[in-house]
């Protein structure tokens, strides 16, 4: 009697942990706005021809660009897994030719300019692994100041800009389709 309660506790327990597991499992794997791994919000962002999956972090009342982000370092441009944008058609962004297709998108922030790059390495985690030789694409622009303070970064599309802001910076590369 007392092996017959044992098996049902076992298979009671196994039972457990696999479905446990199996909604760990399907929380992280899920698409659209939700909560990565560290607490921070992610988002897709969907518009005509583009569509940028993105984490979107807070400042939280740090310092962004030149502390924790560092001015001359390459940045995933989120948090959590390196933001990917996709383009449903060929692309001029900025000054440069874009095939149609998804990308991961990197910046490197400076005081008075910014470097947007397009890299064809897809799946990273952070910047830790980015390799120059896959760049596609690398388009300087100019930061500006903004008066508000934008408290979640904040990708966006509009009419044919990538929007960049977060904390008193602000980036636009244009895009033409």
């Amino acid at each position: 009697m007392k092996y017959s309660t044992l098996m049902k506790k076992l298979i009671t327990l196994t039972l457990m942990l696999l479905v446990g597991a199996t909604t760990i499992f399907a929380q992280n794997s899920k698409k659209g706005n939700y909560t990565g791994k560290g607490g921070t919000p992610h988002e897709v962002m969907t518009a005509k021809n583009i569509t940028i999956s993105y984490g979107r972090p807070y400042k939280k009342g740090r310092d962004i660009f030149g502390g924790l982000e560092g001015y001359g370092k390459v940045w995933r441009t989120g948090a959590d897994d390196a933001t990917e944008i996709t383009f449903d058609k060929d692309v001029v962004f900025g000054d440069k030719q874009v095939k149609a297709g998804t990308y991961t998108l990197f910046t490197i922030p400076n005081k008075t300019e910014w470097t947007v790059i397009l890299n064809s390495e897809l799946g990273q985690w952070g910047a830790y692994k980015y390799d120059k030789t896959k760049d596609v694409a690398k388009v300087v622009v100019t930061p500006k100041h903004l008066d508000k303070v934008v408290e979640q970064l904040t990708i966006t599309d509009t009419n044919d800009m990538l929007n960049i802001e977060w904390d008193q910076t602000s980036v636009t590369v244009p895009m033409k389709f």
